[in-house]
């Protein structure tokens, strides 16, 4: 019997983006989702973590997720959607509204359940995977993000946060193991860092037991296929079979070029390795772009000035602009107004307006310093003082104060709009 399963991660949803909603975004992007459920009408649908972009979201962001569950359900009555939680998630918040979950044929672990002699709940931990006529075709081992608070102190195998990862995962697969029969597929879906695993500027630093990663040796060669959440980039992490699908819209302009992608898989358990899983790379449409525009200022100007202007758009479908420039001579004053004058009206969004350091790969004058032609930005001042405390660089962190940079700089613009009126 063949299991035939979408797998996705990183949804994010309620993620502001510099201060700008990407509810349009994710809507596109789970309207065409539904499409490719109703073409293909897969067995399960998997969703590996970080459902939402916080622990706490929003009642929008919520009813998105519940009314696309309808939809689902509606459109695929027999699909299964199974999704655990992420380190972005609240795994009590995604567990509470399981009576909802089960009427759209819908699981969610969101935390590590352990019975009152302290040993797993692994009917929590380990769920079946039914095809149209309602046979089991594959089992499930769902591991939601795994907080150290959640698996260590239980008992002798859960002393420390390693010895505890190590004996969730062996625990698991080897009863999910004695479950299955030969005709059925044993999955993993995880969310965590794996060691070789390749991260874009918008994942957070997840350390379990002072390690960046895990490994993947974790998994054992009778897990069929590893369904991973956390790393943005589609990827596959030292086998064929344990793969990212990455998150469904860019989340960083570091993630620019990633194709976005659902993996459609096919598992035949009964044949050869090399026919065993078939996969297919389902690309998402890009419904908003994005534009990092680097250079010398005036460089930077005539790539504004090139962008393509084909009228205005409501707000939420204005493409993105990220603006990073170098200079010999100080900004003027205005700059943030003759950079909106060189835009196209109403047709794109700003980001950020970052000035770099002056470089000598910047420039052909190698009389220039790579010290300090550029006098310190807020983001510099930040990094410096940052470091001289003793911290390590933070990505999350330094993006929290842009964050709060562009606010000041949105006040700051408003309140010199409104006085030169």
């Amino acid at each position: 019997m063949a299991v035939h399963f979408f797998h996705t991660s990183d949804w994010h949803l309620g993620q502001l983006f510099h201060n700008y909603s990407r509810h349009l975004e994710h809507e596109k992007f789970l309207t065409w989702l539904l499409q490719e459920i109703g073409d293909k009408q897969p067995h399960a649908l998997l969703i590996a973590g970080d459902i939402f972009d916080i622990v706490n979201p929003s009642s929008a962001s919520q009813k998105q997720l519940y009314q696309f569950l309808a939809n689902a359900h509606d459109i695929a009555p027999h699909l299964q959607i199974l999704m655990i939680a992420g380190n972005h998630d609240s795994g009590y918040r995604i567990e509470q509204v399981e009576p909802l979950l089960a009427k759209y044929n819908a699981k969610a672990v969101g935390i590590i359940q352990w019975t009152q002699d302290k040993k797993l709940n692994l009917d929590h931990l380990i769920l079946p995977i039914y095809n149209s006529d309602h046979v089991i075709v594959a089992w499930c081992v769902a591991l939601p993000f795994l907080r150290p608070a959640e698996i260590t102190g239980f008992n002798e195998h859960t002393q420390d946060n390693q010895s505890a990862i190590s004996y969730l995962h062996q625990t698991l697969i080897d009863e999910a193991k004695r479950r299955k029969t030969d005709e059925q597929a044993l999955i993993v879906m995880s969310h965590a860092h794996m060691q070789g695993g390749q991260e874009s500027d918008s994942e957070r630093c997840i350390v379990i037991g002072h390690q960046d990663a895990l490994s993947t040796d974790l998994f054992s060669e009778d897990v069929d296929y590893v369904a991973l959440g956390h790393l943005h980039k589609p990827q596959k992490v030292g086998n064929e079979y344990i793969r990212y699908s990455g998150a469904p819209i860019p989340l960083s302009f570091s993630e620019l070029n990633y194709k976005h992608q659902v993996l459609n898989v096919h598992i035949h358990p009964n044949k050869n390795i090399s026919e065993k899983i078939q996969y297919e790379k389902l690309i998402i449409p890009r419904s908003i772009a994005l534009h990092a525009i680097k250079g010398e200022l005036q460089d930077v100007f005539k790539k504004l000035e090139q962008l393509p202007d084909e009228g205005a758009l409501p707000i939420d479908e204005r493409e993105f602009v990220d603006i990073e420039y170098y200079s010999h001579t100080p900004p003027p004053l205005n700059l943030r107004q003759q950079i909106e004058d060189a835009l196209p009206k109403q047709r794109y969004r700003i980001t950020r307006i970052v000035r770099k350091p002056v470089t000598r790969a910047d420039t052909d004058d190698s009389s220039i310093s790579k010290i300090d032609l550029a006098p310190p930005t807020p983001e510099n001042l930040f990094e410096q003082i940052w470091e001289s405390m003793g911290y390590q660089q933070d990505t999350q962190v330094k993006e929290d104060f842009l964050t709060l940079l562009h606010e000041a700089e949105e006040i700051q613009h408003k309140n010199t709009t409104s006085n030169e009126g």
